[in-house]
């Protein structure tokens, strides 16, 4: 794929992040803004099992969107201790997203710090995602097309991320987030996808306490390269047109793909998946 290594810095300045990164839209990763940070010494997976192990968390796994399972419903709970064993013992395809383990264990909260960036971050309880070997995140955008600075702890990840405008490309499902799941993003059959081929993006290896910022709407794709979770802190959108995408997303589009599924159940699903093809090459022919 037409992939760039995203930029780096060890450390910036408020000002030229904003100037540099935010008003041009443009990803980067900051090495060292966790330096600083008790977590960056603590935030382990041993850690989190120390802390959090008596914890029931919500897991999900690599499996397509069916009318039978409910908007963001959670394929299996497992304690996070036998959970944390499992991530150390072998690949696995479960992860944890959408859990506030920050609400269930409040001195974590006491382990990092609201960045001074020049963004007005959200100051809500931050959400953290685990995944284990090999564990993939599909491709999505985010419902708020928020800024999001995206930190990563315990081990290695591989992020790869596309601005909105290749949105044309990405073989959209409509009324959704989300690409075709069936693609391989990290292997993608161009026979089939051939619209991929011209999609640009960005790609990089976020290791230990390192931070990749993701502008706006951003589509991103994640793969653990080995155990470990991230955290992700919102600004919400600057743009007035991403801001209205968001409410729309979140007051209207959500609660009709809801409906949709209530209604016509798998039908829905499948129709959509169809447009996604019919739609994305529908332009690709007409832009050639």
């Amino acid at each position: 794929m037409n992939l760039k290594q995203i930029e780096r810095v060890k450390k910036i300045s408020k000002t030229d992040f904003i100037s540099q990164y935010v008003k041009k839209q443009i990803p980067v990763v900051i090495e060292q803004l966790t330096e600083d940070w008790p977590a960056y010494e603590k935030w382990k997976l041993s850690y989190i099992k120390e802390i959090a192990g008596d914890k029931t968390v919500p897991l999900y796994d690599n499996r397509p969107v069916n009318h039978e399972d409910g908007f963001n419903e959670a394929h299996t709970k497992m304690k996070m201790s036998d959970y944390i064993d499992l991530l150390e013992q072998k690949p696995t395809n479960y992860r944890i997203f959408l859990y506030n383990l920050m609400k269930e264990v409040p001195q974590l909260n006491n382990d990092f710090r609201w960045p001074d960036i020049g963004l007005k971050l959200v100051k809500q309880m931050p959400m953290l995602f685990f995944g284990g070997e090999n564990a993939k995140v599909f491709m999505h955008f985010d419902i708020d097309y928020s800024n999001i600075l995206h930190f990563h702890f315990h081990g290695e990840k591989q992020c790869m991320i596309f601005p909105p405008d290749q949105s044309k490309y990405m073989y959209k499902v409509p009324h959704a987030l989300i690409s075709r799941e069936d693609i391989d993003f990290d292997n993608p059959d161009y026979e089939k996808w051939p619209a991929l081929k011209n999609a640009e993006g960005y790609i990089t290896n976020l290791k230990h306490g390192e931070m990749l910022y993701m502008p706006e709407g951003y589509w991103h794709y994640m793969k653990y390269l080995t155990p470990g979770f991230s955290m992700s802190l919102r600004a919400f959108p600057r743009s007035i047109s991403h801001l209205s995408k968001a409410v729309y997303n979140v007051f209207i589009m959500r609660h009709f793909d809801i409906m949709m599924r209530k209604m016509q159940g798998q039908k829905w699903i499948d129709y959509k998946n169809e447009k996604a093809i019919q739609n994305t090459h529908q332009h690709l022919y007409i832009s050639k």
